[in-house]
């Protein structure tokens, strides 16, 4: 905001946000599950609103500003709408084409029940870690732990849960990540000792994730056998299971570990999967085209919605696909998301509300947990964890010198708070995601990501216990 305009009040400052809460929570108490179908949407468009009238009115903001505010938030989510549309396509590919089935038949041969919720979440820590990327590894392993989780019994919450925890260690730590570099640049951190620093808290958040996981699935009560053996069986009726399918994703893999850009390598995995499902589903194509050509099947596939029916329930309802078309809501949510946090930074109300969380600076202990309230807030406020790491570090970096701290301090919280709590807000960019590809709602899979509320506080309990921080005399200050 410039500064030659008036800064709100953080009373005013919090008026989008109480008004967007309330809507929200009336939508969600009215349409259930058909939120996302435009109620949300509405809701983010009326705070943004708001946020434009109080600016406009009071402050005499000019539209100009909110206008920018708003172009480069969407701007800068581009990316992340082509590859949420990509992933659309290659989810419903990989289903009908036989790949994830595969993965399901087999997994659940090798993964034992009891300690599935453990294996789940180890499989996406060492996958995210390879790729650096929680959004490619939810979309492709995770859909396919999802089917053997639900087969198995397990609540849809805690299956949502692991995945995700193990999927956001990687996003958090792994060099290959947007997130990782970013935090260390806007922190100008080196980028390796900054992966070194965050394991003093990341570690004991996954180890205290892993023992919840573990504890849960030796206390579950496993499915009855025949009814795996009726899930397997009714796998093997309904596609054509072969290991030639599993080329799928170990092509997917090796582009990955070669670095190929996440469009590039998702849309070759969509035409491979394509290209099996000619080849291994023909018939099922032929279901979904209503009688006529392949082409017309894979097309559907693709974009559309396909309903495939099977003599087993919780089977007829995991092979069903919502392709590209499927993602539009979410697609639709991020941009109205983007407006509001657009509006709210261009109003100057972020600004506002983090200079008074600002004022209870006054210790290491309190410095840390501002940081983490601060990233929090932002990921509520902005919808975006690229936009609310910018803000973090560019707010505190100079705080954190003053006082003496070294930037990997600045670096670890802001990933602590931001990286891994973005999935656990509705209307953020990561929450809508990972709520669509996996078709569980935000508020069902929030108490069980174990691993993404355990980091923040831990930050906070390690800056309190003062473990491995380091803090210089705070330089004279100019007389």
């Amino acid at each position: 905001m410039d500064s030659k305009y008036k800064l709100p009040s953080p009373l005013v400052s919090f008026i989008p946000i109480i008004l967007l809460t309330g809507m929200l929570f009336a939508t969600i108490r009215t349409f259930g599950g058909d939120a996302l179908s435009g109620g949300s949407q509405i809701s983010l468009l009326v705070a943004t609103a708001s946020c434009i009238f109080i600016g406009s009115v009071f402050y005499r903001i000019p539209w100009h500003n909110f206008e920018h505010a708003i172009v480069n938030n969407i701007t800068g989510v581009a990316s992340s709408l082509l590859i949420l549309l990509t992933i659309g396509a290659l989810s419903g590919t990989w289903m009908i084409s036989g790949v994830v089935p595969t993965l399901i038949y087999y997994g659940m041969q090798i993964i034992h029940p009891d300690y599935f919720l453990t294996s789940t979440c180890l499989i996406c820590v060492l996958i995210s870690v390879m790729t650096g990327s929680s959004w490619t590894t939810i979309a492709t392993i995770g859909i396919a732990l999802m089917g053997i989780g639900k087969a198995q019994g397990f609540h849809e919450g805690w299956i949502a849960g692991a995945i995700i925890s193990g999927a956001y260690f990687g996003d958090k730590v792994s060099p290959l990540s947007e997130t990782t570099v970013l935090a260390a640049s806007v922190t100008e951190t080196p980028l390796f000792k900054h992966i070194r620093y965050m394991m003093y808290t990341t570690i004991p958040s996954l180890t205290i994730a892993l023992i919840l996981f573990t504890f849960m699935g030796l206390t579950h009560e496993n499915s009855d056998t025949a009814q795996i053996t009726q899930f397997l069986t009714s796998l093997e009726q309904t596609f054509t299971i072969s290991p030639w399918l599993l080329i799928v994703p170990v092509v997917t893999g090796i582009m990955i570990a070669r670095k190929v850009p996440a469009t590039i390598t998702l849309f070759i995995s969509t035409l491979l999967a394509c290209l099996c499902a000619l080849i291994f589903q023909p018939e099922l194509l032929r279901e979904i085209a209503g009688g006529d050509s392949l082409f017309k099947g894979t097309l559907i596939t693709c974009y559309g919605s396909t309903s495939i029916h099977t003599d087993n329930a919780i089977l007829s309802d995991l092979v069903s696909t919502r392709g590209m078309g499927g993602m539009m809501n979410t697609v639709w949510l991020i941009i109205c998301a983007m407006c509001f946090g657009g509006a709210m930074t261009a109003g100057g109300m972020i600004g506002s509300i983090t200079s008074t969380l600002l004022r209870f600076v006054k210790s290491r202990f309190g410095l840390v947990s501002s940081t983490a309230l601060s990233g929090l807030f932002l990921n509520l406020a902005t919808a975006d964890q690229y936009i609310s790491i910018i803000l973090s570090g560019n707010m505190f970096g100079n705080i954190y010198r003053k006082q003496g701290y070294e930037s990997n301090l600045l670096s670890r919280t802001i990933e602590d708070s931001i990286t891994v709590t973005s999935v656990l807000v509705p209307w953020n960019t990561c929450g809508m995601t990972q709520a669509t590809i996996l078709g569980v709602t935000t508020l069902t899979y929030l108490p069980f990501c174990f691993f993404n509320w355990i980091s923040p506080l831990m930050s906070i309990l390690v800056a309190a216990i003062g473990f491995k921080i380091k803090q210089r005399p705070a330089p004279p200050t100019a007389s």
